[in-house]
């Protein structure tokens, strides 16, 4: 179960949905030849359950006034900037929240209704954190696993959510709680103690790291298609065959450190540290929760900013700043990795950040470099990429100067350590590690 189906529907059909979150579950549903529970992305519309690509859908209805108020209200204004150290200040409004916990019932109730008696339930994501207690209060006979993809704040943050207490209680109803980093389970851990006065041990709940990776075969089979290949070919001569291309592949958030890049990039330029003419970026900018305000500011100032750095250092017939505000399809962003030198990846807080993954598995036995957010979970695996702090703009100059200028065959050592790593536990393994601790335990679960 999750926020969103992993389709959205197109000219009256259904295809798969961009996104890391359904990147990496969709390919584990499928392998259990599992249900999937989530809104369909329509307004005021009920839509039967249907199959795709070996799922069962179940479609959970929302009208265009509930997703406002729960989604971009309470899920993305309110509890997405407290759980990403308040870049944007977090609003708590009474209605959002009473929003939010009718759609969390809903969602409940949809589990209820399909889910098999001991059946094994995974809920994902920040968007249903009171589900776990409203199915355990009716159905205390399946397991209930909730996976958190994006960070969990300090206990000094999170205090400030006057709801706090019901999203700690729905959450500990849960028999296994995942996270991405150790910091996340702590945080929590330490959120219940001080604000709930419990510990884990008295709930009975399992506490678990799990650092969520991406499908490698997949990965590997777009970068064997000579289709693939040829996209890359092309997308790089289109852009006159530069002889470094620096690649951005975000959607378009605040968290992502996008301006900071740009920022830092202009002042490799006006340094003379890259040479526009033979220098080019490409900043693709999936389109994301667009009717929120802190992102249709973003967007202004990125492409202000991208126009900017393009009117000093572009000409009549070359652009040095590539800017593509789009979705763009799984092999397509592959390809996109295939043609690049560069993965700048700097985000100012991040979950996980699949695409950094992405990136080293399809450049395995190529060059590359990786500059990448140690803000983000995958610094913690991916360490020989060239690790920076996005706030230091000096310091992140530095770093994407020396991905751009590293010697292939150190690039080609770093990238095939980081895709080792990677391939040796893909999304298969991760569900694998977090399902076997989800079966019924004949001991106690410790905390």
């Amino acid at each position: 179960m999750a926020n969103r189906l992993p389709v959205d529907r197109r000219e009256g059909s259904w295809e798969p949905s961009p996104g890391g979150l359904v990147s990496a579950l969709a390919p584990v549903v499928s392998a259990h030849r599992g249900a999937w529970i989530g809104w369909a992305g329509i307004h005021d519309e009920d839509v039967e359950p249907f199959e795709f690509d070996g799922m069962s859908l179940f479609p959970v209805a929302l009208s265009h006034d509930e997703h406002h108020q729960y989604y971009e209200g309470f899920s993305n204004a309110t509890l997405w900037p407290l759980y990403h150290d308040l870049i944007v200040a977090p609003q708590y409004h009474r209605p959002w929240w009473k929003a939010y916990y009718a759609v969390n019932s809903r969602f409940a109730e949809a589990v209820i209704a399909v889910a098999a008696h001991g059946a094994t339930v995974w809920v994902h994501d920040y968007h249903l954190q009171l589900v776990p207690d409203m199915i355990r209060a009716q159905r205390p006979d399946v397991q209930i696993g909730f996976f958190n993809h994006i960070p969990f704040p300090p206990v000094e943050q999170f205090a400030q959510l006057p709801w706090r207490d019901s999203i700690l209680n729905g959450l500990l109803s849960a028999d296994v709680i995942g996270f991405q980093r150790e910091s996340d389970a702590t945080n929590f851990q330490q959120s219940c103690l001080r604000l709930l006065g419990t510990s884990c041990e008295h709930r009975r709940t399992k506490i678990g790291v799990y650092p969520i990776s991406i499908d490698v075969d997949e990965v590997l089979r777009a970068t064997e298609s000579e289709a693939v290949n040829e996209v890359a070919r092309r997308f790089r001569s289109d852009l006159g065959d530069p002889a470094t291309l620096i690649l951005g592949v975000d959607r378009l958030d605040y968290t992502k450190g996008i301006l900071h890049r740009l920022h830092a990039f202009e002042e490799l330029l006006e340094d003379g540290l890259l040479d526009p003419k033979e220098t080019c970026f490409v900043q693709i900018a999936v389109p994301s929760r667009e009717g929120i305000d802190a992102y249709q500011d973003l967007r202004d100032e990125v492409e202000r900013l991208v126009g900017h750095i393009n009117g000093r250092f572009g000409t009549l017939d070359r652009s040095v700043v590539h800017y593509f505000h789009r979705s763009y399809s799984a092999d397509s962003t592959i390809a996109l990795y295939l043609a690049a030198d560069v993965l700048l990846v700097t985000s100012l807080r991040d979950g996980m950040n699949l695409v950094a993954k992405e990136f080293v598995t399809a450049r395995q036995g190529r060059a590359g470099a990786l500059v990448l957010s140690e803000f983000a979970g995958a610094a913690d695996e991916l360490r020989q990429a060239v690790l920076v702090n996005p706030h230091d703009i000096t310091g992140l100059k530095h770093a994407i100067h020396q991905a751009a200028i590293i010697r292939p065959e150190d690039a080609r050592a770093r990238i095939a350590t980081m895709a080792a790593t990677v391939g040796d536990y893909d999304v298969h393994q991760w569900a694998r590690d977090f399902l076997d601790d989800l079966q019924p335990a004949t001991a106690p679960a410790d905390c």
